[in-house]
Parts: structure tokens; sequence; C-alpha cells
């Protein structure tokens, strides 16, 4: 990394900011977008606060699960046992999150978020190695500093 890294990562983080604001009206939205088949709305409760948000995140299927690669603050209001709301395909569904950090476990998945959806490689800037596994200290101290993966668990069938 460089030393303008940070800084790079902050302009990212406040154009992220501003980009949710349209992003949350068109998710909202009562009827299937394009957007929809990339980005899904999550309505999390702040632990400390009781704060509900809404936090426009990118996904791929799995299965019966939905993987969302997640390191913002976000991802720290997430509890195991806790049904968040998804707005999906124009349509709410209930869902629980696992938030993963097992290295291997994360490695794997970021690969199949990586060929389900290619443009996630911009936003997971973790170094890929030759054989498509991910640098093993990148993705550790990537993990290290909050970065997990997201298995949303559907209570009923996500479309």
């Amino acid at each position: 990394m460089t030393p303008t890294t940070p800084a790079r990562r902050r302009r990212q983080a406040r154009l992220m900011r501003l980009v949710n604001i349209p992003m949350r009206a068109l998710l909202q939205l009562p009827l299937p977008t394009p957007l929809g088949s990339r980005l899904m709305l999550v309505t999390i409760t702040a632990r400390r606060t009781g704060r509900r948000y809404r936090q426009p995140v990118s996904y791929v299927r799995d299965g019966d699960t939905l993987l969302t690669p997640g390191g913002g603050r976000w991802t720290l209001n997430l509890r195991p046992d806790q049904l968040n709301s998804i707005r999906l395909g124009g349509r709410d569904i209930l869902a629980y999150p696992e938030a993963g950090a097992d290295p291997d476990a994360v490695d794997e998945l970021l690969q199949l978020i990586a060929h389900a959806n290619p443009s996630s490689r911009r936003f997971v800037r973790i170094p890929r190695q030759p054989d498509g596994h991910h640098d093993p200290d990148a993705l550790g101290a990537a993990i290290d500093h909050g970065f997990r993966i997201i298995r949303w668990r559907p209570t009923t069938p996500a479309d």
C-alpha cells in the first residue's frame, strides 16, 4: 500500500455516502430494477442507539443464501440472532446474518463473489495471487481490520 491509500479510501467512502442516497431511493421501489440484480437494501438496527438505517450493499447468490462483502462500520451492528429486513428485487424479505472471518472461507467466498460479479473486485481491493487466491497476508490484515463476508440466510426463499 502507498502512503496515499488512506486518503484515497476516505475519498471513496465520501463518494459512496453520496451515491448511496439515490441508490436507497431506487432500491426501495416496489418493483425490480436493473440495480437489484447486484444490489440490495439492508435495514440495520444500531446496537447502542437503536436507530434503524438502510445500507445498500452488493450481493451474489450462493444456493439459498446471499453473500455480501463487508468491511464498513455497518457490519459491527449485525447480530446472528437478529433478523434484518432486506429489500431485494422490489420486495422485502427477512434474513439472519452470519459474518465470516475465517481466512480460508473468506478467500473461497471472495472468489465465488468475484466470479459471479467481476465488478466486485473494484471495491474489494485485496491482491490476488496468480492462482486466483487472495494474498494471505493482505487478506489477514483486511480481516484484522474488520473485513467480513456476510452470509444472509433468508427465512423465506429469496427468489
